[in-house]
């Protein structure tokens, strides 16, 4: 699957890591020349620095040939624009969008050429659901050489893993804390790290599910 990712901040990064992965060709544009050049080396992708906005841009991106472009910046009307231009102009066969603001949550629709939003609150692992259409949200990534999965679980308010160590939750066998994402800044946590409400986890395993990491945490 070739796919065009606009929106080179954490979200677009993390789908663009994870659909090139998985096999995909993917594209990364975005028009900060210093984003763009952070991810090089990072992993698998073409790289483009322009406004994914611009018709110009898309075309030099591929659009014409993408299976699927994703409008991933943090502004609404960019990811209109994007999304509209790339259904219109290019054909492409299907364009998942995030919205950043709920108040134009009604705007992200087929008239713009939106195949699925995305609302900002909702974790990454469903942008990817959507982009994917894949009905298995659970292991993002399969590293068949090891036999790894990644998880992503999100920490709300209700969460019993708030206010106590990571090393105090109980994880299936196999399984481990890799990242925690705290206010768009990813880290390495520690044994002492306490999760708080927003922070959202990815977690590799053996064997464990999503039912299994949400036992743990939620």
């Amino acid at each position: 699957m070739n796919v065009l990712i606009a929106g080179a901040g954490r979200l677009g990064t993390r789908v663009a890591q994870v659909l090139a992965a998985s096999g995909n060709g993917v594209t990364l544009v975005d028009v900060d020349e210093a984003r763009v050049d952070a991810q090089r080396g990072q992993f698998e992708a073409r790289l483009v620095v322009g406004d994914g906005s611009e018709a110009a841009v898309q075309e030099r991106a591929g659009a014409a040939h993408a299976d699927l472009v994703v409008a991933a910046t943090g502004r609404d009307e960019d990811n209109l624009v994007i999304s509209l231009l790339a259904k219109r102009r290019f054909a492409v066969p299907r364009v998942v969008a995030r919205v950043n603001e709920n108040e134009n949550s009604w705007l992200f629709e087929q008239s713009w050429g939106v195949d699925s939003a995305v609302p900002a609150a909702a974790p990454i692992v469903s942008l990817i659901e959507e982009a994917t259409g894949a009905a298995d949200t659970v292991a993002l990534l399969r590293l068949s050489s090891a036999g790894l999965g990644i998880i992503e679980t999100a920490i709300t308010a209700g969460s019993k893993a708030v206010g106590q160590p990571l090393g105090a939750v109980e994880l299936p066998e196999g399984t481990l804390v890799a990242t925690i994402v705290r206010n768009g800044d990813p880290t390495a946590p520690t044994p002492q790290t306490v999760p708080r409400p927003g922070d959202e986890l990815l977690l590799v395993s053996h064997s464990a599910g999503e039912e299994e990491i949400h036992e743990a945490f939620q």
